[in-house]
């Protein structure tokens, strides 16, 4: 589940992509608010980086940096959601499922997994998906912007294909060693976890549900991870071949 949400593993939400050049694209007032929206997108997580990089330099250490940005990491990551909302309103011509599915796994592990359980926010492994989270968003955000413009400059579309090689396993491992540090303390304390009996005869085991989440990483995380590799090869060999001919 959370494994789409990693860094560099984002669809291109219909801006920038050569299918993308061959649909009719958003209507002038549409592409004005997209273009707001990806600028305070930006903004937000150069206001996280800043963030982390001043913590660090104030305590000399990098442990427990989260305490430092985790009212923006909640509001911007957050503030994602509206994506969903482009997509269902067809400004934005991607999957209102896939891009659902991207957006609420992040909000998930924001919410459900590091807000829920606090005794896994001073571990290392937060640090690790959110230095890739917000590496990752700060260029997306910044490619969907120049985009929009119709002026993508050539090192920002070759860091969005290029730096997830390192960024996304970056985020994975730390989602995951983030999650399982969760499970103790979530079978300890039965939060989100319902039992039988009660009035309605259901039943959910929070600490089985997050195993889950663990597992499918397996299935979904090498898929996301070779398309977008076939992506990089097709975008950037096209954009090399755009420049020789010129």
């Amino acid at each position: 589940m959370a494994a789409a949400g990693s860094g560099g593993s984002r669809a291109d939400n219909g801006y920038g992509g050569q299918q993308a050049r061959r649909r009719k694209g958003p209507g002038a007032l549409a592409t004005g608010y997209l273009v707001i929206y990806n600028v305070v997108m930006t903004a937000g997580w150069l206001v996280i980086a800043v963030g982390l990089v001043r913590a660090y330099l104030a305590k000399g250490s990098y442990h427990s940096l989260y305490y430092s940005i985790e009212k923006p990491l909640k509001f911007f990551q957050t503030g994602a959601l509206l994506e969903i909302l482009h997509c269902a309103l067809g400004i934005v011509p991607s999957s209102v499922v896939l891009t659902a599915f991207q957006v609420m796994s992040r909000v998930f592990l924001t919410w459900a997994v590091t807000h829920s359980v606090k005794e896994v926010q001073s571990e290392d492994s937060v640090l690790l998906f959110v230095v890739a989270w917000t590496i990752t968003e700060i260029i997306r955000y910044s490619f969907y912007t120049f985009s929009l413009l119709n002026h993508l400059p050539y090192l920002i579309k070759w860091a969005r294909y290029t730096l997830f090689i390192v960024l996304y396993p970056m985020g994975v491992s730390g989602e995951l060693l983030t999650i399982y540090a969760a499970l103790p303390f979530v079978r300890q304390s039965g939060l989100y976890s319902i039992s039988l009996p009660n009035k309605y005869n259901f039943s959910f085991d929070y600490y089985t549900f997050l195993i889950l989440v663990m597992i499918s990483y397996i299935p979904i995380f090498p898929q996301l991870y070779f398309h977008m590799l076939h992506q990089r090869r097709k975008v950037l060999s096209h954009s090399e071949e755009h420049k020789k001919s010129e």
